[in-house]
C-alpha cells in the first residue's frame, strides 16, 4: 500500500491522471481545467508523477514551445484504479447525499475508457 500511495496519493495525482487518461495536455491546459491547484504544485505533482513513470514530458520545440503532457504505457495500468476511486466517489456523493460534492474543477463524471 505504501509504493501505491507513495506514487499515486496527494490531492491530485489521480485527477491530473483522470485528465491525462482523456488526452494528452499541456501544462496551461492542465491549470485551465479550473482547479484550485497552484502553478508550483501542478509542476511538482507532474514531476513525481513523471519520476515514477507515469507520465512523461514531450517538449515539442525548442523554447519556449508548450511541453506536453501523457500518460506512459505503465501510467495506463493504473487507470482501473482511476475509474474505481472515481466510481467510489461517485457513490460516495450519493450515499451522502452530495453534502461532500466537489467543486465543478473537481468533477470527474465521465468514465476512463
Amino acid at each position: 500500500m505504501a509504493a501505491a500511495f507513495a506514487a499515486i496519493g496527494g490531492k491530485w495525482k489521480l485527477t491530473l491522471l483522470y485528465w491525462l487518461a482523456h488526452g494528452e495536455c499541456h501544462f496551461a491546459g492542465l491549470r485551465r481545467r479550473g482547479a484550485p491547484i497552484t502553478p508550483k504544485v501542478l509542476a511538482e505533482q507532474l514531476r513525481e508523477l513523471e519520476a515514477d513513470g507515469l507520465v512523461e514530458r514531450v517538449e515539442t520545440g525548442p523554447v519556449p514551445a508548450p511541453v506536453i503532457y501523457r500518460l506512459t504505457p505503465y501510467g495506463k495500468t493504473v487507470l482501473p484504479v482511476v475509474e474505481n476511486v472515481r466510481a467510489w466517489g461517485e457513490a460516495h456523493l450519493e450515499h451522502t447525499h452530495g453534502e461532500t460534492a466537489p467543486g465543478e474543477a473537481m468533477a470527474c463524471a465521465d468514465a476512463v475508457a
